[in-house]
């Protein structure tokens, strides 16, 4: 990417000081919230990438051959998240109230005890994480060798495996909104958080692989690759900004319309007092602008515009899991220098990350026999 590697050691070492700084310096609760926060913020880039990946051979989509090595290089950040989700295991006994001993007096807490309880917990933890592991193993392991043997064989089992990846996927984002999320607060719970997260981890997904693919044609590494391949990635960036927010507002507006006790605790800590600024500026960045700025045909596919969309798109999900998870530290959203150590660092260790995955293999599947006939693709 465009940043140095150097930029990205030192971003990512003065993040680490500040980290451990953050382990002795602040309490438990706030430096164990920013890790589930980057961990669930690198993890959902990476599944939302996997995501694209496998949409592309599920619909047996010719356009997007030549610009799937981008999400494919950036569906490795699962592999990243995976010794982040074990640290993250320690915050149980901190920030999830039915991992300790007192949840069990709770009525509500104690009825999901067969569910929520550390050792399933775990168990399902590791459960997805080898699902993800075998998906990206066949749908990305299987392109990058496919470069090499021209062997046609790979196309046909990806497409194969794409809806087995779609229950897959259905199942393990459902988990890791409920889990990872909604039993921050384990009396609260919403039948559609999990698509809720869905929507968020595509665009999360969409951003990245665009930034990526505009970054490659800049420097002319995708020879072939025109403006009519980047407008249907803003056309879906453009219909899943509204998907997500009336995901969102649907949630929101049944839970306000029904006015339950056990429903309404959990907006009312998160739209009162200073957390109204966030879910404003939610609101707009999330939704507003980027509706607005993709709305015009020719914003979809112009690299310069589309970029800032990006950019924004993945500032917007990173609000969003701010606004899901940091409530549980405090009435007032946290901004001091443990936030900021925390970005300085993972955002230095995924820039390294990707900057290591876009030295590796074509930067497109030369393999697919596809891919003659994804270059002639125009509007």
């Amino acid at each position: 990417m465009s940043p140095r590697p150097t930029l990205a050691w030192i971003l990512a070492a003065l993040g680490a000081v500040g980290v451990v700084a953050a382990l002795f310096g602040v309490s438990p609760e706030r430096f164990w919230a920013n890790w589930l926060l980057w961990f669930l913020f690198v993890l959902t880039i990476g599944l939302g990438s996997l995501f694209i990946v496998a949409l592309g051979h599920l619909v047996g989509a010719r356009w997007s051959v030549p610009i799937r090595r981008a999400p494919e290089r950036l569906s490795g950040l699962v592999v990243l998240a995976a010794p982040m989700a074990l640290i993250a295991l320690l915050s149980l006994p901190v920030l999830y109230p039915w991992a300790r001993p007192e949840g069990a007096l709770h009525p509500a807490i104690a009825g999901k005890a067969p569910w929520l309880n550390v050792p399933f917990f775990v168990i399902r933890v590791v459960v997805c994480f080898a699902l993800w592991g075998l998906a990206y193993r066949i749908l990305v392991g299987g392109s990058m060798k496919q470069d090499q043997t021209r062997d046609p064989a790979f196309s046909v089992r990806a497409r194969r495996f794409a809806p087995v990846f779609m229950v897959i996927f259905g199942l393990t984002i459902t988990l890791v909104a409920f889990d990872w999320i909604s039993s921050l607060e384990p009396e609260w719970y919403s039948d559609i958080f999990g698509v809720y997260l869905f929507a968020g981890t595509f665009l999360a997904g969409l951003g990245a692989s665009a930034l990526v693919v505009i970054y490659l044609v800049e420097h002319g590494r995708l020879p072939g690759v025109t403006d009519d391949h980047l407008y249907n990635l803003g056309g879906f960036m453009f219909a899943f900004t509204v998907f997500w927010s009336y995901i969102g507002f649907a949630q929101y507006l049944l839970m306000w319309y029904g006015n339950m006790p056990e429903e309404i605790f959990w907006y009312k800590q998160r739209i009162e007092g200073p957390w109204l600024n966030v879910v404003l500026l939610l609101a707009i960045v999330h939704f507003l602008v980027p509706f607005f700025a993709l709305i015009p045909r020719g914003r979809k596919g112009d690299p310069r515009g589309l970029r800032w969309v990006a950019m924004l798109v993945l500032a917007a999900h990173f609000l969003d899991l701010y606004w899901l998870v940091l409530p549980v530290v405090g009435t007032s959203p946290p901004l001091s220098w443990p936030e900021i150590s925390f970005a300085l660092c993972f955002l230095g260790l995924t820039l390294l990350w990707v900057q290591r995955a876009m030295r590796s293999g074509a930067d497109m599947p030369v393999g697919d026999p596809l891919l003659q006939e994804g270059l002639e693709f125009r509007l």
